[in-house]
């Protein structure tokens, strides 16, 4: 089984880049964006605990984080592997996912990050915001902090995988199919 996490900072591409990933190797795509509105509308107990935390503007455990990926792999069972997108964002994260997996026999394949230096990311946002009609992706102070959060928080999850020998960087800047050639490089030597 192929479990992939997609990794780099906000503009970094991996939206783009997922959707290739996904056709090319046919893997579930599991974003926590995703699970949770997902959990949420269909009322699971998760879902409801989720929706009442985060009504209280308070972050969702990770606990329940992990809850709602584990309800994915029961249901993807027969599935050739998944993406993980937008987690884990911290080692406690990447350490919980790890267990998760191996619950299942299973473990993280390789963690492909696209590398793309500060002053691309804030260019790409801005013009993003501008065809998107985002309002994170509007404000150049806000596009900085992100940036900056991601920077400082997000590192030492990279840092823990690849002392794990599974982490790969691959140029973020360039033409979309140059950068999803060596993803698929990156991916086969796994």
């Amino acid at each position: 089984m192929l479990n992939l996490i997609l990794f780099g900072p906000p503009g970094a591409g991996k939206g783009t880049q997922s959707e290739k990933i996904i056709a090319q190797y046919k893997l579930i795509h599991l974003s926590t964006g995703d699970l949770l509105r997902s959990e949420i509308q269909g009322g699971t107990e998760l879902g409801l605990r989720a929706k009442t935390l985060m009504d209280q503007g308070l972050l969702v455990p990770d606990e329940v984080v992990i809850g709602m990926i584990d309800n994915k792999l029961k249901e993807h069972k027969e599935c050739p592997g998944f993406i993980f997108d937008g987690f884990p964002r911290t080692v406690a994260q990447a350490e919980a996912l790890d267990a998760l997996l191996e619950s299942y026999g299973e473990s993280i394949s390789v963690m492909v990050a696209l590398v793309v230096d500060d002053n691309e990311l804030l260019t790409r946002l801005l013009n993003r915001g501008k065809t998107s009609g985002r309002p994170d992706d509007q404000n150049e102070e806000l596009i900085s902090k992100r940036i900056h959060e991601y920077n400082s928080k997000t590192k030492p999850v990279a840092d823990y995988y690849q002392a794990q020998g599974k982490y790969i960087a691959i140029n973020g800047i360039g033409e979309i199919e140059t950068i999803f050639e060596g993803i698929t490089e990156a991916i086969e030597q796994a």
